[in-house]
């Protein structure tokens, strides 16, 4: 048998799959894409390579159940695949243009996609600026799209997450969504996350708490319990970054909001009921949040801090 590209096999099989109303066997497949073995365990496992490639690049072959000795047929949904005709203006165009040529990933992907949109060119601007790229990020994007819970490790602990926002801020990829054990919204910066992202079903995270991040996702009040009757609430003044302000506003609720800086980052104003479960929340935040005051509540977070420090090895 003359010897097929492997290359030239992907696009064949991606015309094939595209092709007709029904998914197709597997022998059906080898039948009309050039290059693959003999019926058998061969065959078998280079169709599997075959579909495993296409998936890592973004193209959904999907199986369904069909009648006959193989029980299990393959096919690229077109409307899963083609880009649907945008009928852009020639301003548009342009304005798409300058948004890629103003920033884009380190990798190509924002230019190629204008190609495929049939827009753009080789002799397109150069951008002004790149955005860092992360392996976990396409995955991530996915995620979000497909509404499907996340699972990776972070700080040495697996997390299961319903993601809500990815967002970049000051250099780096965060993401932002609800940690299903802890049972509230967290912060994970992607480029600490340990070893693969793995991803769930499409919709595994419905109604489990990956809704978006607005003013009104979360229940305000504050991450602690009220203080008791016949005790003094702890008031303190919390600053806390652009990159986890609408979080941690969320949380807490818009009455706590004392002061919005141009930069992003907002003032809260908090009342709690003991120091300690201020200081955990805050933390929650890593470098991202800071006790500002009163002096001696500061204080207090600081002296611990400095115990934490003084015992570690």
């Amino acid at each position: 048998m003359e010897r097929v590209d492997r290359l030239e096999r992907l696009t064949d099989l991606v015309l094939v799959l595209l092709r007709g109303p029904r998914p197709k066997s597997l022998r059906e497949i080898a039948e009309e894409v050039p290059g693959y073995p003999p019926p058998g365990e061969a065959r078998r496992q280079a169709f599997e390579r075959d579909k495993r490639t296409l998936r890592q690049e973004g193209i959904a072959v999907v199986a369904e159940p069909i009648d006959g000795p193989e029980q299990v047929g393959y096919r690229i949904r077109p409307e899963e695949f083609y880009l649907p005709d945008l009928d852009l203006a020639p301003d548009e165009q342009a304005a798409l243009n300058l948004a890629v040529a103003a920033v884009h990933f380190e990798d190509p992907s924002g230019q190629d996609a204008l190609w495929r949109l049939g827009v753009g060119g080789p002799h397109a601007p150069r951008p002004l600026a790149a955005l860092p790229s992360l392996p976990a990020l396409p995955l991530l994007f996915d995620a979000l799209r497909a509404r499907a819970v996340v699972r990776f490790t972070y700080r040495g602990a697996r997390r299961a997450v319903a993601p809500a926002q990815l967002r970049f801020r000051h250099g780096w990829w965060y993401l932002v969504g609800t940690d299903l054990d802890r049972r509230a919204l967290r912060i994970f910066r992607v480029d600490r996350m340990d070893g693969p992202v793995e991803r769930e079903a499409p919709g595994s995270a419905e109604g489990r708490g990956g809704e978006p991040v607005t003013s009104g996702s979360v229940r305000a009040g504050g991450p602690w319990p009220a203080a008791a009757a016949d005790t003094e609430a702890v008031v303190a003044e919390v600053l806390v970054d652009a990159v986890v302000a609408d979080v941690a506003r969320n949380q807490v609720g818009d009455g706590a909001l004392a002061e919005r800086r141009p930069d992003g980052s907002v003032v809260l104003r908090l009342e709690v009921a003991t120091v300690e479960a201020l200081r955990a929340w805050v933390f929650e935040f890593g470098p991202h949040a800071e006790v500002l005051g009163p002096p001696d509540v500061r204080q207090e977070v600081v002296r611990w801090l400095e115990q934490v420090a003084a015992s570690a090895p």
